[in-house]
């Protein structure tokens, strides 16, 4: 029995990186999970360790980006599950250039991943919350869910070359604060997490040679290996952190001891600050 036996998470962008160490983590812990990812291959993958380890896992394959994608989700935790108690949004991926060089379909590319895709799965999920929360409160019990939402240090102190993956990630900070004084009412604690470096197949990438695969674009990734020293060097913990330490700062949320926490901001970074 862990410390969210019963629950009922939905994580997405979980097929793999920090999604997917959130997602065993959670299901480490008790919780039954809805594993999304936009191929079904990585998807699969994370709910069969799930099963090796002896929790249970369903998969929702698809864009998050897609305009049917939030119902869907969210609908699956409760066909399969009866229910929903935590929402990880983690999905999305950089891309990157210097302001006067960005195109307008990367701007708005950044924008749908990264804050309006949230917006629309917290959406998707209000109804169930609120009836839940009333029904709840009728029979004098207090229920809190979570949700946890993914930024970066680039939304909090910027990055040169990240226009619009910064605005996006500074921009989910608003909705989660704003979303902790709309759902308090309803026992649902909003937060979010910003990472700075972690350790993940693209950051492992020399710069160029990942290439990501996204709704029919190809997507160039990676990090220069010098710059990955200097940032490394930066960080007072003296490296990058791990999937597995970043999944432990969003289950942190999510556990019973953090139900008087929400419209918090909590850097993972390593002691690191722009």
């Amino acid at each position: 029995m862990g410390k969210l036996a019963g629950k009922v998470a939905i994580v997405s962008g979980s097929g793999r990186g920090i999604g997917r160490a959130v997602a065993l983590k959670l299901a480490e812990e008790g919780a039954r999970v809805v594993v999304n990812d936009v191929d079904q291959a990585p998807a699969l993958a994370t709910v069969s360790a799930i099963a090796d380890s002896g929790g249970e896992a369903i998969a929702c394959v698809g864009s998050v980006t897609a305009t049917d994608f939030a119902e869907r989700f969210v609908q699956s935790a409760l066909d399969h599950f009866g229910g929903l108690d935590i929402i990880i949004n983690n999905a999305g991926y950089t891309w990157d250039n210097v302001v006067q060089k960005m195109s307008d379909e990367q701007w708005q590319a950044m924008l749908e991943v990264h804050l309006t895709a949230p917006f629309r799965i917290l959406r998707a999920a209000a109804d169930f919350l609120r009836a839940a929360a009333r029904s709840e409160s009728e029979s004098g019990r207090e229920t809190f869910r979570k949700v946890v939402n993914v930024s970066s240090i680039a939304g909090v102190g910027g990055n040169a070359g990240q226009a619009g993956y910064a605005a996006a990630k500074a921009g989910i900070v608003g909705l989660t604060r704003t979303l902790a004084k709309e759902w308090g009412r309803y026992r649902v604690n909003v937060n979010c997490v910003a990472f700075g470096l972690i350790n993940t197949r693209l950051t492992g990438a020399t710069a160029g040679e990942a290439v990501l695969e996204i709704e029919g674009r190809q997507i160039k990734a990676g990090v220069n290996p010098d710059l990955m020293r200097q940032m490394a060097a930066m960080i007072p913990l003296g490296r990058g952190g791990t999937p597995e330490e970043a999944a432990g700062a969003i289950a942190m949320l999510c556990y019973p001891e953090a139900n008087y926490v929400s419209g918090e901001l909590l850097v993972c970074a390593g002691g690191f600050r722009i």
